[in-house]
């Protein structure tokens, strides 16, 4: 058996899971591990950043541009506890993220002695909200839970996993018996009888309508397969978009959906919550019946629906295309086409917000990653923008992660260097972490940032003063000379003013093969608000 320190045994578990990048933070706790990095740095490239939540951050960016999985490093308390923004939004995307983590010194867990980054129970606080947790006791432990922590990650619901170790064990030494990948857990069949019965249902509906989110992601043909069988339209919000092409006659986002709502008669869910049309759009359609596929057993009992069927998105889709006869009616065909263009017409009285994301789309190659933030385009972009490949949106779905965007994207670029990535930010949340301009001048990192400036938090704002008789509290921010701020770190950056200026400037940022900031000057009080078209009724 070799004999490697802690840290090597926790790397050499990391390259047999394929993993060739790790983004990290090191403090003493975590030496040895970072030694372990360093060691091995013809086969594992570190990126550090300037703070812990970024490492967590582009770790879920690269996941979810890539479908693979993506690990940091950070120490413990503090440094771990840093990350837990990106830990929840990575569980609520369902991507597969290893953290890896310190802990104070083997004997002196959970004494309370007052030792440097203690918690009360670190492990405890990692369960919460993770698939799984696990502490690495001794380096021989180490293949073994590194393995296990990848088997639990890629598991059926994909999800967010850690391994903490103490302080002395990263550079203690012992003899490991190295552990390749273990299988994952078997999907769940279909059941066939389940498969009948939603065919049976999609045979009688006079009106279906699909529904994907990012559970559906990686079944991107067999959605649409199923949608053309059927001639149902296939509706998305953040997590499902471009799963069917924008262009296609089925793919439909919010808007379009809405106005088809009225009519439904077979609500089908792929790989999604649903929280749209069951928790936004109000009253149901009289009759309706829901369908539910989903790879978690839990969801089943987090919604009420007629019918649910526990199995993998792309399994379930094939099952019903191989029992479903070929469906045409050409009157429903008409009915989604007019749907999708008086959405596409509504949705253009969004400005100036429209305008710029159709800029942005224009120069944008198909194969392009846009990232979204809480911020007034990044909201509009859940609808407004044409998407045409899966994972080519990445979003903090409904963690509503401010802050989470620029960090993010940083990570979309390292796992996807050879496409373009375009992050849309605020002047708010990209103050939240803005010093990582350093980290992306440090290691290459071309991504092009377009930042939208109007001095505010603006949708709390605008809600402030709709709401409190015209008074605000908190969300009016001054904000530094961006530019300036820019080139401090040798990024090369453009000022602009309107949708034309954004499209030249984007042309040129493309194309300069760094990483790239646009301001976008904009006044909140002239941007109209994009809710109605996502909570109808919000106004």
């Amino acid at each position: 058996m070799p004999r490697m320190t802690g840290g090597e045994a926790i790397v050499d578990g990391l390259l047999r899971h394929g993993i060739d990048t790790v983004f990290g933070l090191p403090g003493v706790q975590v030496y040895g591990l970072f030694d372990a990095f360093a060691r091995n740095a013809n086969r594992l490239r570190l990126i550090n950043a300037r703070h812990e939540q970024t490492t967590a951050y582009m770790a879920l960016g690269y996941a979810c541009a890539t479908g693979k999985p993506s690990a940091y490093a950070v120490v413990p308390g503090p440094g771990v506890l840093n990350t837990t923004a990106a830990l929840a939004t990575a569980w609520g995307v369902n991507a597969p993220v290893l953290c890896l983590t310190g802990q104070v010194p083997s004997m002196m867990i959970g004494r309370g002695r007052g030792q440097l980054h203690e918690l009360p129970d670190q492990l405890a606080t990692l369960r919460s909200l993770l698939k799984h947790a696990d502490r690495i006791e001794h380096p021989s432990e180490a293949p073994i839970k590194v393995a296990r922590a990848f088997q639990e990650m890629l598991s059926g619901r994909r999800g967010p996993v850690a391994l903490e170790m103490p302080w002395d064990q990263f550079p203690a030494q012992a003899e490991v018996t190295p552990q390749d990948p273990l299988p994952t857990f078997p999907n769940p069949v279909p059941d066939p009888e389940k498969i009948a019965a939603l065919a049976k249902l999609l045979d009688t509906a006079r009106a279906p309508m699909i529904w994907v989110g990012g559970g559906a992601l990686d079944a991107a043909p067999e959605i649409r397969a199923l949608a053309e069988r059927v001639g149902a339209p296939v509706v998305s919000f953040r997590g499902g978009r471009g799963i069917v092409d924008d262009r296609h006659p089925l793919g439909l986002t919010v808007p379009a959906a809405y106005e088809l709502w009225p009519d439904t008669d077979l609500l089908v869910a792929f790989g999604t919550r649903l929280e749209v049309p069951t928790g936004r759009w109000g009253k149901m359609p009289a009759g309706l019946k829901i369908a539910r596929i989903d790879i978690d057993p839990a969801e089943m009992r987090r919604l009420r629906v007629d019918l649910g069927i526990v199995a993998d998105t792309a399994d379930a889709a094939r099952a019903l295309v191989a029992v479903m006869a070929e469906r045409r009616d050409p009157a429903r065909a008409a009915a989604i086409a007019a749907a999708k263009d008086s959405a596409a017409s509504r949705i253009q009285a969004i400005q100036p917000q429209m305008s710029y994301l159709e800029a942005i789309r224009e120069v944008l190659p198909e194969d392009g990653i846009l990232c979204d933030e809480m911020t007034q385009v990044g909201y509009v972009s859940w609808f407004g923008f044409p998407f045409h490949q899966p994972r080519t949106l990445v979003t903090s779905g409904f963690s509503g992660t401010l802050g989470a965007g620029f960090p993010t994207a940083l990570g979309v670029k390292v796992g996807q260097p050879d496409r373009p990535v375009v992050a849309v930010t605020g002047d708010g949340g990209f103050l939240f972490g803005g010093a990582e301009l350093a980290t992306a001048a440090q290691h290459g990192i071309n991504l092009v940032t377009v930042l939208f400036n109007n001095g505010a938090y603006g949708n709390v704002l605008r809600d402030q003063r709709r709401l409190f008789d015209g008074r605000d509290s908190g969300s009016v921010l001054q904000n530094p000379d961006f530019q300036t701020f820019a080139r401090a770190f040798g990024v090369p950056s453009w000022r602009v003013e309107d949708a034309a200026g954004l499209r030249d400037a984007l042309r040129q940022a493309l194309a300069a093969n760094s990483p790239t900031l646009i301001e976008v000057m904009t006044d909140i009080g002239k941007e109209v608000a994009p809710w109605e078209f996502i909570s109808p009724g919000r106004g």
